[in-house]
């Protein structure tokens, strides 16, 4: 079903006070940023190897990644796992009983459909899966 690490989602206050270090000091080569309205969020792509890091800004005080920083603070949001086809994935996970935050696809960033499983499914880690593609 998971066919590796798409991305790790990372919740931040300030896409530009936060890509310098990534690109600049890691090396990362920036792919882009994006807002995702949808989502309440500003979203910056960095290539590591196979994998990126999403950067998470949110865009309003009622996104749910201001409500993560509110709570946790800036650090790790989620781990994306990508799928070939997220329909099949969600149902057979829905089928073995897993909770689901999103029990149908929704647009993420860069062109991916995602859905998410609650993190009190996942051992506490908010986990997403994540079509490339569609």
């Amino acid at each position: 079903m998971l066919t590796k690490i798409n991305h790790i989602g990372i919740a931040v206050k300030s896409l530009d006070d936060t890509i310098p270090f990534y690109r600049d000091n890691l090396g990362m080569a920036l792919a882009g940023t994006e807002e995702v309205a949808e989502q309440k969020v500003r979203v910056a792509m960095l290539q590591v190897g196979e994998s990126m890091i999403e950067l998470l800004e949110p865009t309003s005080e009622d996104s749910p990644v201001a409500k993560f920083i509110e709570k946790n603070g800036t650090g790790i949001h989620h781990i994306a796992y990508e799928v070939t086809d997220i329909e099949a994935a969600i149902a057979k996970l829905v089928g073995d009983g897993v909770r689901m935050i999103d029990e149908k696809p929704r647009h993420g960033a860069h062109g991916t459909r995602i859905a998410f499983i609650h993190p009190k499914t996942s051992n506490g880690v908010l986990t997403e899966l994540c079509q490339v593609g569609h």
